[in-house]
């Protein structure tokens, strides 16, 4: 069934960060929408890369042996898969990601991570 989604809607149903929850497919893809604050762990996709879209705030994206990523509302950027990074918001920041089914948002970092919930 064919569904309009509203950000706003979306991000207001949840106060965790750092948990992405799922509003949507895409083939064999979810969009996922997060709320992030903080420091989140230095990580690597190693079978896909990520895609990262800035709807509220700013994100830092810190990649391993590169120059850091500054994204700001309406701006994104897609991490090559195998690229270690680490996002960081020094503000509540409000993103969308669009990455394979049953990704694991801390990638191949040793600590806990999440597939994430549909709302």
């Amino acid at each position: 069934m064919e569904q309009k989604i509203n950000l706003d809607d979306r991000f207001s149903r949840f106060r965790d960060t750092w948990s992405p929850k799922i509003v949507g497919t895409l083939n064999d893809y979810d969009l996922k929408v997060a709320k992030v604050e903080g420091e989140f762990v230095w990580h690597a996709h190693d079978e896909t890369d990520e895609l990262l879209l800035v709807h509220k705030g700013r994100l830092v994206i810190q990649l391993e042996g590169r120059d850091d990523i500054v994204l700001e509302p309406g701006e994104l950027f897609v991490v090559p898969r195998g690229v270690r990074h680490c996002p960081v918001a020094d503000s509540p920041t409000e993103i969308l990601l669009l990455e394979p089914a049953g990704t694991l948002n801390t990638g191949d970092a040793t600590a806990g991570g999440t597939i994430g919930e549909s709302i």
